[in-house]
Order: C-alpha cells, then structure tokens, then sequence
C-alpha cells in the first residue's frame, strides 16, 4: 500500500503514511516540567556531522553549506517511556544548519519532519536545505531521527537478504495458497521486529514523538515550537498542538494527512490519490507534441500498464539482477514515480523498458520507496515505518475484512486498488496493541498554522487539508490551495506557495484562509 516516499506499509512495497493513527488527553500540555532540571536541563554536544548510518540510508557526510556554514548534530537524551519520565533514555539524534542571517533577527529553531514515518531527518534535511534558504535567514535549520528512525534507538526486523524476499513477495494475492503466503510472510517480519526490538516497540508512538518535539524545543532555548511537518509530519504536528497547544510558535503543514481517518479510509483514498496522479501523469504524456511512447491516450496508458502489471504476476521480467521485477515491486515503482512530477519521464522510460522485457528502471524506482541502497543494503524505513503504524492504529484487519472491501479498492483504482486493499494486513500479529482509531488533534488554543493542500496531491489526498482545518478547531488551521503535482507544494518551486510560506514564518503575516496558487 502507499506511503510516504520516505515510507512503505507492508505486505506491499509501499508509499505514503498508512495514517499512523496517534491518540491523546485533551490538550492538556503534559510533558517534563520546565524546572531547569533533569533532561530539560541537557546541554547538547554539537559536532560536525559524519556520515548517515546505513539505518538512515547510508551516503556521504553533508558537504557545507553555500556560505560555508558546516552541518552540527548532537544527540539528544529522553525517556525512554514517557510514562516513566525519570526512568531510562534513548538518543534522538539531530541535526542543524545554524542561521545564514544576523543573530539579532534570528527567530528561533525551526524544526522539521519530513514524513514516513521512519524517514530519517538527519539524512533529509542536508538534501533539501537549499529549498528552506530563504528561512535559514531567520532560523537555525534543525531535524532528526524520531524514536524508532535511524540513530534513535532505530527498530530493527529483518535483514537485508530477509528484506529483498519480503518485497519481492506477491503482494495481491489471487488464491487461498497465496493469502497463506502473504500471511505468514507478515507474521515473520512482525515476529521479527519483537525479536530484536522488544524494549522499544511500545515507545514509538506518535504520542511518544511529539512529547520528544517538546523536550527538543526546551533543550534548544525556544518558548514556542516553530515547525515545519510534511506528510507524516502534519500528523505529528498536529498530535503536538494538541498536546501542546500553547508552545505552537509558527507552523506549517504541507501535504497533509487527513487526522479523522481510519487506517482503512486512509488507505482507500490513497488508492484514489494514486490513480488521480496517474491519470495526470498520462494526460500530460500523450499530450507532448512527439507523443507518447506508452499508449496513445490516456485510457490506453492505463489500460497498458494494467497488463503488465497482470502479465508480471504470472511472469516476472529481469529486474537488477539477481533479482525479477515481480507485479508488487512494478506496481510501488510506478507509485513511487507519481511523487513528483520531477519523476514522470523516468516513468515513461521505466515503463517502456519493462514492456519490452527490462524492468531495471522500475525496480530501481521500487528500491528506493523501500529504502534500498545501490549496494544492497536497507535503511530502517520499513521497520520505523511498521512500527509506528502499528503502534498508533487501533484497527487489525483479517483477510475477510480485505476482501470484504476489495470491491471498493478495486472501484477507486484499477491499478492500485488490491496493492492498496491487501496492505491492511500489515497489523495482523503485531505485537503492541494499537492506540486509537484516528489521531487527536484538536488545538483550539494554538497559534494559527498554516495548512497547504495539493490539489494533485497522490499520497496525501487533498482533501486531507480540509479536514484538518476542521479538527484544529476554529481560528486555528488557515487552508492554502495548490493546483498542482506531486506530494506537497512548499517544495514545487511554486512561486505563490513560497510567498505565503514564507511571509508567515519570517514576518508572522498569515494568507487570506482559502488562497488558492496555481
């Protein structure tokens, strides 16, 4: 099923936020006490930066920036359980870019997350740090591994030769034999993850995260938090103003997950998200002047890219060797490329090559929604990405509930609708039980925050935005539209979203609630 492109939800390669569902008190602003004692109390050891750990993807230490300004990390202590504040810690490991402007107009800290879950924000941040230049001007750029992500007590399940069979595993089954196999191909990988990460499977919780977000704003000197959430990170955010609603500085949500959704509506509308984005995609394909190499309109993409799809479930093609592009790892591939619109002619490509027998360019596309390496090797993204899951959703859904439903799936997305349905098993077995059906976020004494929804937005339906906008409360969410493509809108280039973006984290001047950018 979908995720993030920083995620995956099992059973399938997957995509975008299986909806972590998170659940809380009622705004109460629960935390460590602000004393100047004990963790609040820490002093962080910033260091230059070595390389991401093969738990974050792996690459290369993160060159300077323009102005020659060197990325700082330093681990952060907290609690283990949030329950037991004076009891053991973990590190949540974070990064920063100290502000390229004047000290006397530095804002404060503004703290990013990414999406997933499991993305790693030590690895992301350096990425795209060129996008966010215009804020470093009045903020120090800050990220990090959330607890159970990459340095912070990252969870661990399979490895990576277990993870190559995981996702080369049929992951829309046509018969009881293969459900059996799904099935039991689940179970391992859950089994797997009590396994080796016991201790922190029950700490992972959103809940956990933004309590941590808290503690971050404390131990880096600001009274309020000023944040930046993306996919995933909208939810997160929103968790933290409901917790914290009072220590809400200035917030942006962009590409946002609908909070009143179970996992199972989340999921189908993510269904429908992918199949809009693929419609455009092939819109836009056979209306090029030199037409379109993979079908001759719109329909006729579609239609071509469902027999594949058919044709690899029976027969796999060479992938990158030694491994077969199957029918789930060509299905994630082409989830993956309706990211962004960046990533369509690698789309065409990729599809013209597996039509002609070479699935190298798909399952390429594949590998990197999973978190697979060039050398082989797998960040934590899957198991982060689970775990959180898991331990924020309440539902556990059975065969018979999927198929059940597969009718609906298969209604909202011809291509994408069993990868989808079969993805509710990701659950099943799992060894916390879950926190609650859809996430709290309710605000009503927070600071306004601005929230942007992408009108071709696959991962995150658009309609997301609107009903964030509700759940905050009155006063509290202003809606921004973007007519465009592609997962978020900050990160489009598109002149107007910039605009507003920025004029509200650098000058506090929020857009008219319901401005629309094109």
């Amino acid at each position: 099923m979908p995720s993030s492109p920083l995620s995956r939800s099992v059973t399938v390669a997957t995509v975008a936020v299986l909806l972590s569902l998170a659940a809380c008190g009622d705004g109460l602003e629960e935390g460590l006490k602000e004393d100047g004692t004990g963790l609040t109390a820490q002093k962080l050891s910033w260091e230059t930066c070595e390389a991401p750990s093969e738990s974050e993807g792996g690459g290369t230490a993160p060159s300077p920036l323009p102005d020659g300004e060197v990325w700082q990390c330093a681990t952060m202590k907290a609690p283990l359980d949030w329950d037991e504040p004076d009891g053991d810690t973990i590190g949540i490991a974070l990064i920063r870019a100290r502000t390229s402007g004047a000290r006397s107009r530095r804002i404060g800290s503004l703290v990013f997350n990414f999406g997933g879950p499991g993305g790693s924000g030590v690895k992301a941040l350096p990425g795209s740090a060129q996008e966010y230049a215009k804020l470093r001007t009045r903020y120090d750029l800050v990220s990090f591994d959330p607890r159970g992500v990459g340095r912070s007590a990252g969870i661990r399940c399979e490895d990576d030769e277990q993870l190559d069979e995981y996702f080369q595993q049929d992951g829309t089954p046509d018969d009881a034999a293969e459900r059996t196999k799904l099935l039991d191909s689940t179970k391992s990988f859950n089994a797997a993850c009590e396994k080796n990460s016991a201790e922190t499977l029950p700490h992972v919780r959103t809940t956990d995260a933004a309590r941590d977000m808290d503690l971050m704003r404390q131990v880096l000197g600001d009274d309020e938090l000023h944040y930046f959430g993306i996919s995933y990170g909208t939810e997160l955010g929103g968790v933290y103003a409901h917790l914290f609603p009072r220590k809400v500085g200035r917030a942006v949500f962009d590409a946002v997950v609908d909070p009143t959704q179970t996992a199972e509506q989340g999921t189908l509308g993510q269904a429908r998200g992918f199949q809009l984005a693929l419609g455009n995609y092939a819109r836009d394909c056979v209306s090029k002047a030199g037409g379109c190499p993979v079908g001759d309109s719109e329909q006729d993409v579609e239609n071509r890219i469902i027999r594949l799809l058919d044709d690899l479930d029976a027969r796999p093609i060479d992938g990158i060797f030694p491994r077969d592009l199957t029918q789930t790892a060509a299905t994630s591939g082409i989830a993956q490329a309706l990211y962004s619109q960046d990533l369509w002619p690698y789309l065409t490509k990729g599809l013209e090559l597996a039509y002609g027998g070479d699935g190298s360019l798909l399952m390429s596309l594949s590998d990197s929604m999973n978190g697979r390496s060039e050398n082989g090797e797998y960040s934590n993204l899957t198991a982060a990405n689970v775990s959180i899951n898991c331990a924020d959703s309440a539902p556990r859904y059975t065969t018979d509930d999927v198929e059940a439903r597969l009718g609906d799936f298969r209604a909202a997305s011809p291509v994408f609708g069993d990868w989808s349905a079969w993805s509710l098993l990701t659950c099943t077995d799992w060894a916390v039980a879950g926190a609650a059906e859809h996430p709290d976020v309710r605000a009503p004494a927070a600071a306004p925050i601005l929230v942007i929804g992408n009108t071709g937005d696959p991962a995150t339906p658009y309609e997301g935005a609107r009903q964030m906008v509700e759940a905050l409360g009155a006063g509290v969410g202003i809606e921004l539209t973007y007519r465009g493509q592609g997962h978020g809108a900050y990160n489009s280039g598109n002149a107007c979203v910039q605009r507003a973006v920025d004029g509200y984290l650098l000058k506090g001047k929020t857009p008219k609630a319901g401005t629309v950018c094109r």
